[in-house]
């Protein structure tokens, strides 16, 4: 699918504008890139770095199964890799090779930091952008003495489309509205707010067969 009806391009924006934070951007601690598909992770945790937003970079994240031809040695060294080419300094870069979800993620960044002896009081979540949401509620529930924030690269929802497929952002975009609720049933996040428009949207969107990304 290159592009979608307008009932549904409608419902799923209304989904993207749920998850996409647009918290201004602050200097912090540390800045934390969550592995993933998504190279532009890294891209973006760079432009930050070159910002002064903060002194130190962790990238976390192991192989997936989705990950694993893109990204053989872990979605974390290839992220390093990707930001020292862009300019970071190697001695500004930390990584966590082992976290296999975002739980773990918030979890062993964590300890990686408490062992090199960094005090921090405040990080940038640095993520896709329609994981945002999932990653505050995360670390909320992880971390919750930490103040964060969340950054993703400044993408309309138009551009992620074209860049990633509709039919794949649209799977995905209703994947991530279930988990905040399951997931907070679940002990993984800290609950959330799911306004009766974007329930509404994501019924809409689970009926016309948008179930691939659902747990």
């Amino acid at each position: 699918m290159t592009s979608l009806p307008d009932t549904v391009r409608a419902d799923a924006v209304v989904l993207w504008d749920y998850h996409v934070l647009r918290h201004p951007p602050r200097r912090t601690d540390v800045g934390i890139g969550l592995g993933s598909h998504d190279p532009g992770v890294a891209d973006h945790a760079a432009a930050l770095f070159h910002e002064g937003r903060f002194p130190l970079l962790v990238f976390t994240g192991a192989t997936a199964p989705t990950t694993a031809t893109a990204f053989p040695h872990g979605e974390a060294v290839a992220y390093r890799e990707r930001a020292v080419a862009l300019g970071v300094p190697d001695e500004a870069v930390l990584v966590e090779p082992h976290a296999r979800n975002t739980g773990e993620n918030i979890a062993l960044t964590r300890r990686l930091l408490a062992e090199h002896g960094v005090p921090v009081r405040a990080a940038t979540l640095i993520c896709k952008p329609y994981q945002q949401r999932r990653a505050l509620a995360t670390c909320r529930k992880h971390w919750p003495e930490l103040t964060a924030s969340c950054s993703a690269a400044p993408e309309s929802f138009d551009d992620y489309l074209a860049a990633l497929g509709a039919e794949r952002v649209v799977n995905m975009l209703v994947g991530e509205t279930q988990r905040m609720t399951v997931y907070a049933e679940r002990g993984f996040t800290t609950a959330q707010d799911v306004p009766p428009e974007v329930e509404a949207a994501f019924g809409r969107l689970v009926r016309a067969g948008f179930t691939a990304r659902l747990v």
